[in-house]
């Protein structure tokens, strides 16, 4: 008889480095390698337990003196869109939205370029190539998708894959609860069109329709600027020490 377990996913600590959300703090991450035929069904797990995935690591903060970042996830079946939503869908009605296989493209890079040249300037992330970028998306072991939304052009009602102007991208995870969003960019000279916003309304659409309870947003960082507009989307749950809890936004007086 064969007894040999599975084996334990390794998790390992990086060394500390500079906050990029807040200034004068000091990051660490625990992180171990999303591989093999349980890559999947580690995903899931770990997403639940607070756990980001980028290319085939999965990674969440383990800081020493800082517990800012909160992982945050959307309630899918209680969200109600509100009115200035409802207003951001009326703008983005001209836009068609694509499911591809996670394969990227000359012209993905192109708008990923652009994105990162305008918002990031001094990022991480900033001197990124196409090689580069052809494995943010490509190294993945679960399920992965990209989500191509272009503008609306003649003949696009009939065309299986529309080709008009490509004006935001979205890389997701399906997982057995929901959708992850692993990363996201845009157009940034549309900024009417709050491109960022109508993706995750996006997400939260197809979750629904798919019958998954979640839309997972990644890290809230309070006092980050970047992070802020993560709250909008309620309601919305996020990871506490004793697990996931009902978030109540504060009212501005």
């Amino acid at each position: 008889m064969n007894t040999q377990t599975s084996p334990s996913p390794q998790f390992y600590l990086t060394a500390p480095a500079p906050c990029p959300y807040l200034a004068g703090e000091m990051e660490r991450k625990v992180f171990t390698h999303l591989v093999g035929p349980r890559a999947t069904e580690m995903n899931d797990l770990l997403t639940q337990g607070g756990f980001r995935r980028s290319q085939n690591i999965a990674y969440r903060p383990a800081c020493e003196s800082c517990r800012a970042c909160v992982s945050v996830r959307v309630l899918v079946n209680e969200f109600e869109i509100s009115r200035s939503f409802r207003r951001i869908e009326a703008v983005n009605s001209d836009i068609i939205a694509t499911v591809f296989p996670a394969q990227p493209s000359t012209e993905q890079f192109s708008l990923f370029r652009q994105y990162l040249d305008y918002r990031h300037q001094n990022g991480g992330m900033s001197d990124m190539s196409a090689l580069d970028y052809a494995i943010m998306v490509e190294d993945s072991h679960v399920q992965t998708r990209v989500i191509e939304y272009r503008l609306r052009t003649p003949g696009d009602g009939i065309s299986p894959q529309p080709r008009g102007e490509l004006i935001a991208v979205a890389l997701s995870d399906l997982m057995s609860d929901g959708l992850s969003m692993v990363y996201s960019f845009y157009n940034p000279e549309m900024e009417k069109r709050s491109l960022g916003t109508m993706m995750v309304l996006d997400h939260i659409r197809r979750a629904k329709a798919l019958g998954l309870p979640h839309v997972y947003l990644g890290y809230w960082v309070q006092g980050s600027k970047k992070m802020g507009y993560k709250t909008r989307f309620q309601p919305q749950e996020h990871l506490m020490s004793q697990g996931w809890a009902r978030f109540t936004p504060e009212i501005e007086g």
